[in-house]
C-alpha cells in the first residue's frame, strides 16, 4: 500500500472521536450529524404497534377527508368504477383435471352453476345482503370502497332462516370500527386490534362490537360478540372450514392484524389543498364582491382636519355631508351627455376606480396541479381521472395512463374484489351442491370435502369493469390482430370489454339463425362470402371478380 496515502490519512483519523467512528455507518441515511438528518428521529415498532394506537384518528380522518374533498371522493370512485363496473359476472372454470372428470362435464357444469348464481347473486331482491340492501355487485362495490378507507374489509356470514330465500346463505357488512378488544382490553401477543389469533398469527376468531362506539343511545354498543372464524370451530370440527367471517387485509408487513389506508400518506397534503382551494375562493368572492368604488385625492391631515380632528361623533357627522353631497353631485350629472355617450361628472376631489373581478390566484394553477398529481399517486390513479382535466392530454398520455392505473386496478381487483366474491361463491356452492341443486353432478361426483375439491370445484375469474377504448378503431383492430395471431383469446378481449364470451356466442348464434329464418344480409357476412368465394375461385355475385359474360369474351377473342 503507498505509505504516503497512509501518512496523510493518519492525522485524520486522530482527529476523529472514537465514540462517532464506531457509530458510524456505511450509509448516509443513517447519520447522525449531518444537518440534514440529525433531528430526524422515527420510531422503531411492530406493523400493529405502527397502526393500531392511531387507526381510529386515521380512519376518520379519511372518512372526513372523503365526505368533504371532491376531488379524494372522486378517485375511491373511480376504483369502483375501474375494478368492478356495473356488473360483477361470474365466469365458472372448474378443475376438472383435479376432479378426475372431462370437459364436457366442466362446461355442463359452468353452465348450469353460472346460470343459477347469477340469478340469487344479483335479484333485485338481493338475496347475499342479510340486511336486503345490496346487489352482489353493490357489496363488492363497498367493499372495494370501504378498503379504499380503510386498507381492509369486514363481513360476517350468515345462515338466513327468516324470511324466502331460494338459498340460506348471505353476508353481512360490518363497519371496522365495531371491530375491537372487548371491554377496551389492552392489546396482547393473542389479540390484536379485535382479532383473536394464534401462535402463528393465524385469525381464530373477532370480537364484534353489538353497536357502533358512537351510538350512545343503543345499550348494545357496551357488550361485544366473539365470531369463531370458521365453522368447524363452533361444531368442534376442525376439517369444516367454511367461513364465518370474511376480513381481507392490505398488509404490508409481515405479522400485521389490521390494515390502513394507503391515501393516510397523503392526509396532510390533501388537507392543505383543499384549505388552500377554500383561502383562494374566499379571496376571489371578497374581490368581486365590489364593483367600484369612489375615492378621495385630499390629503390625509387635511382629509383628518376637515373630519373632526379624529373626534368620532364630528368624523361621523363629515362623512354623512360628505356621502350625502357626492350623492347629490353624481345624481345631477346623469343626464348630461355628448353626441349620446354619457358623461360622468364626479364631486371635486373624488374619482372612480373599477375594481377587477376576483382572479383565483391558485385555483387551477400549477401549484394546484401538482397537489393533485401527489394526491393522484396516493389514490393509484392518473392525474387526468382525478380532476377530469383531459386538456393537455393526448391520445399517448391517455392510454400511458390507462396502463397505470390498470395494473393498479388489476391487483386491487385481485386482491380484494375477486376475492370478496370468490368467498361468497364458495360458500353459495357448498350449500347448492349439499342441497342437491347442481343437476350437472354425476352420482359417483368427488367428495366436496376431501382434499382440494372445494378449489378445484369453486375455481373461477370474474369479469369485471372494461378497460375503456380512447380510439375503438385502433384498439379493436390491435384486438382482431392479437386473436388471430394467437397472442390472445377471445375470451380475454371481451372480458376487456366487461362481457362474457359465452353469453356472446349464444347471442350471436341467435342473431345469425334469425337473420337466415329472415333472408338477411349484413356488410360482415357479405364480405366473409366474398372471401370464402375468392379462396375458392368462384365469382362473387357483388362485382368483384370478372363475370361469366367476361370469360366468354376471352375465349372467342
Amino acid at each position: 500500500m503507498d505509505l504516503s496515502a497512509l501518512d496523510y490519512l493518519d492525522p485524520l483519523i486522530g482527529e476523529l472521536p472514537v465514540k462517532e467512528m464506531a457509530a458510524r455507518g456505511a450509509y448516509d441515511a443513517s447519520s447522525h450529524h449531518s444537518r440534514e438528518l440529525s433531528l430526524w428521529s422515527s420510531p422503531l415498532q411492530s406493523a400493529d404497534m405502527d397502526i393500531l394506537p392511531d387507526k381510529l384518528v386515521m380512519d376518520s380522518r379519511v372518512r372526513d377527508t372523503l365526505r368533504n374533498d371532491s376531488y379524494v371522493q372522486n378517485g375511491a370512485t373511480i376504483q369502483k368504477d375501474s375494478i368492478v363496473g356495473e356488473m360483477f359476472l361470474l365466469n365458472s372454470k372448474p378443475n376438472h383435471k383435479v376432479l378426475g372428470l372431462d370437459e364436457v362435464w366442466a362446461e355442463e357444469f359452468q353452465e348450469e352453476v353460472e346460470a343459477k348464481f347469477t340469478l340469487y347473486a344479483e335479484s333485485i331482491r338481493n338475496f347475499p345482503d342479510a340486511a336486503r340492501k345490496l346487489t352482489l355487485t353493490g357489496m363488492v362495490r363497498l367493499a372495494v370502497g370501504i378498503h379504499a378507507m380503510a386498507g381492509e374489509v369486514l363481513a360476517s356470514v350468515e345462515w338466513m332462516r327468516n324470511g324466502y330465500r331460494p338459498y340460506r346463505t348471505a353476508l353481512q357488512m360490518l363497519d371496522l370500527d365495531r371491530l375491537s378488544n372487548p371491554q377496551g382490553e389492552m392489546d396482547s401477543p393473542t389479540l390484536r386490534g379485535g382479532v383473536q389469533r394464534d401462535k402463528f398469527g393465524a385469525p381464530i376468531g373477532y370480537w364484534i362490537r353489538q353497536a357502533h362506539p358512537s351510538d350512545w343511545m343503543n345499550p348494545d354498543g357496551y357488550s361485544w360478540k366473539f365470531v369463531p372464524a370458521t365453522r368447524g370451530q363452533v361444531t368442534g370440527n376442525p376439517g369444516w372450514d367454511r367461513p364465518q367471517m370474511i376480513h381481507i387485509v392490505d398488509q404490508w408487513r409481515p405479522d400485521q392484524s389490521r390494515g390502513v389506508a394507503s391515501m393516510v400518506s397523503a392526509l396532510k397534503e390533501m388537507r392543505m389543498t383543499k384549505k388552500f382551494r377554500d383561502v383562494v375562493l374566499q379571496s376571489a368572492v371578497l374581490n368581486a364582491s365590489y364593483a367600484a368604488s369612489i375615492e378621495s385625492d385630499l390629503p390625509s391631515d387635511v382629509a383628518l382636519a376637515q373630519a373632526g380632528g379624529g373626534d368620532p361623533q364630528a368624523l361621523t357627522g363629515f362623512a354623512n355631508t360628505y356621502l350625502g353631497e357626492v350623492a347629490k353631485y353624481v345624481g345631477g350629472s346623469r343626464n348630461i351627455r355628448l353626441d349620446g355617450v354619457k358623461v360622468p361628472v364626479f364631486y371635486p376631489g373624488t374619482k372612480m376606480k373599477l375594481q377587477n373581478a376576483g382572479t383565483p390566484g391558485g385555483v387551477g394553477s400549477d401549484f394546484e396541479a401538482s397537489m393533485l398529481r401527489y394526491i393522484a399517486a396516493a389514490l393509484g390513479v392518473s392525474y387526468s381521472q382525478l380532476s377530469k382535466d383531459y386538456s393537455a392530454a393526448n391520445y399517448s398520455s391517455l392510454r400511458a395512463d390507462l396502463a397505470e392505473t390498470g395494473k393498479r386496478m388489476r391487483v386491487q381487483k385481485r386482491q380484494v374484489a375477486d376475492r370478496f366474491a370468490s368467498t361468497f361463491y364458495r360458500l353459495w356452492l357448498e350449500e347448492a351442491i349439499n342441497s342437491g341443486e347442481i343437476t350437472a353432478l354425476p352420482r359417483n361426483a368427488p367428495n366436496w370435502y376431501e382434499g382440494l375439491n372445494q378449489e378445484a370445484y369453486s375455481s373461477c375469474e370474474w369479469i369485471g369493469a372494461s378497460t375503456g377504448q380512447i380510439d375503438e378503431l385502433k384498439e379493436t383492430q390491435a384486438a382482431v390482430l392479437r386473436v388471430n395471431n394467437g397472442l390472445s383469446t377471445r375470451e380475454d378481449e371481451l372480458a376487456k370489454l366487461g362481457k362474457d364470451w359465452r353469453v356472446v356466442f349464444n347471442q350471436l348464434a341467435r342473431e345469425k339463425k334469425a337473420a337466415e329464418k329472415h333472408e338477411l344480409e349484413f356488410g360482415a357476412d357479405k364480405s366473409s362470402k366474398n372471401q370464402m368465394n375468392a379462396a375458392s375461385g368462384t365469382p362473387s355475385s357483388t362485382g368483384d371478380g370478372p363475370r361469366s359474360e367476361d370469360k366468354e369474351e376471352k375465349t372467342d377473342e
